[in-house]
C-alpha cells in the first residue's frame, strides 16, 4: 500500500452522463493518477433544480465532455455554488443508503453533491488500502467538482474517509487541488490502533487472508494484501498542515470504534472546530437528519 506519488492526479474517462434537470444525478467514471476507475454520482443542489425548474433552463453534457469553461458556463447555469463531496467508510459505496440520505441532507442545504466509491467498494475498481491510496480517489472526484463549474468545493469524510479528507486537505493546500473546507466525521487520530473489539475485528479482515475474503464476499470490498510502504501520513500529523483552510471534527460519544481522545487529539493538532454528538455511534450510519443538516450549514458557510 504505497503512498508514492499520492501527490499527483488527473481526472479522465468521463462517461454515462445525464440532465441535471428534475435533479437526475449525473454519473460517471473517474480515473486516478494511478489509473484505477472510480465510479461517482453528481447532483445538483435542491435550490439549483428549483430554479432550473422555474427558468426552463436545462445543463447539457458539455458541462463535463467539453472544455473546463464550457463545463463551469453549464453548471453556473444550473445556480452552482458549493460543491460537497462525500468521502464514505469502509465499506461503504456511493449507492448505500447512509451515503445517499447524506447526499439528500447536503443538496436540501444548497450544496450540489459529489458522492463516489473508493477504490475496492461499489463499482470502483482496484482494492482498498485502507485509507492510503484512497487520497487519490478523493482528489479525482474533487477535480470533477471543479470541472463541472463549482469554485468552491468542500469535503465531508466518514470513519476512513475522515482520515482521507484530512490528508487530502494537508497535501493539496495551496494546489490546483485544494478544498476550500474540510469536516471530518468519526476519524481515527492515528493508525494501527486495535483499542476496541471493532477495531481488532477490522484488522483481522484487513491482515488475514480469511478476513480478506470475508471483506469479499461478505462485506462486499476489494482488500489490497500489500502492507503499507511507506506509511503515510497520520491524521493527527496532517491537521496541522491543513490551516487556514476550515477544519470541522465531528466525534460521537458513543462511537464504539474510536474513543473520544481521537477527536480531541485531531482538534488539540491545529485550528479546528470540534463537535462532540450525545447519543452518537460511528460514521454515517450513525448520523441522523438533524446532524447532517448542520454538518450541510457548516460546508456551505464557512
Amino acid at each position: 500500500m504505497s503512498s508514492e506519488g499520492e501527490r499527483r492526479f488527473h481526472m479522465v474517462d468521463v462517461s454515462s452522463l445525464t440532465s441535471v434537470h428534475h435533479r437526475a444525478p449525473r454519473r460517471a467514471m473517474l480515473r486516478t493518477d494511478d489509473g484505477v476507475r472510480i465510479e461517482a454520482v453528481y447532483e445538483p443542489s435542491a435550490a439549483s433544480v428549483t430554479e432550473t425548474a422555474v427558468t426552463g433552463t436545462a445543463v447539457t453534457e458539455s458541462a463535463v465532455a467539453g472544455t473546463a469553461a464550457t463545463g463551469r458556463a453549464g453548471a453556473d447555469r444550473a445556480g452552482a455554488g458549493t460543491a460537497v463531496v462525500v468521502a464514505h467508510g469502509f465499506t461503504g459505496a456511493a449507492d448505500r443508503p447512509a451515503v445517499r440520505r447524506a447526499a439528500r441532507a447536503f443538496a436540501e442545504r444548497g450544496a450540489a453533491v459529489v458522492t463516489f466509491s473508493f477504490r475496492g467498494h461499489g463499482g470502483s475498481g482496484g482494492r482498498s488500502t485502507v485509507g492510503d491510496r484512497e487520497v487519490l480517489d478523493l482528489s479525482a472526484a474533487v477535480r470533477w467538482a471543479r470541472e463541472l463549474g463549482h469554485a468552491r468545493v468542500a469535503t465531508v469524510g466518514f470513519s476512513m474517509g475522515g482520515s482521507v479528507v484530512l490528508r487530502h486537505a494537508a497535501l493539496e493546500r495551496g494546489t490546483e487541488g485544494r478544498v476550500d473546507a474540510v469536516a471530518a466525521v468519526s476519524a481515527p487520530a492515528r493508525w494501527y490502533y486495535r483499542g476496541t473489539a471493532p477495531m481488532r475485528r477490522l484488522h483481522w479482515v484487513v491482515t488475514r487472508p480469511a478476513g480478506r475474503l470475508v471483506g469479499r464476499y461478505g462485506l462486499r470490498t476489494r482488500i489490497d494484501a500489500r502492507a503499507w510502504d511507506p506509511v503515510p501520513l497520520s491524521p493527527v500529523d496532517a491537521v496541522p498542515l491543513i490551516a487556514p483552510v476550515p477544519l470541522l471534527i465531528v466525534h460521537g460519544d458513543r462511537d464504539a470504534y474510536f474513543p473520544l481522545d481521537h477527536p480531541r487529539t485531531l482538534a488539540a493538532a491545529g485550528d479546528a472546530e470540534l463537535w462532540l454528538e450525545p447519543g452518537m455511534g460511528h460514521a454515517e450510519n450513525a448520523a441522523d437528519e438533524e446532524l447532517l443538516a448542520r454538518l450541510g450549514d457548516w460546508l456551505t458557510r464557512r
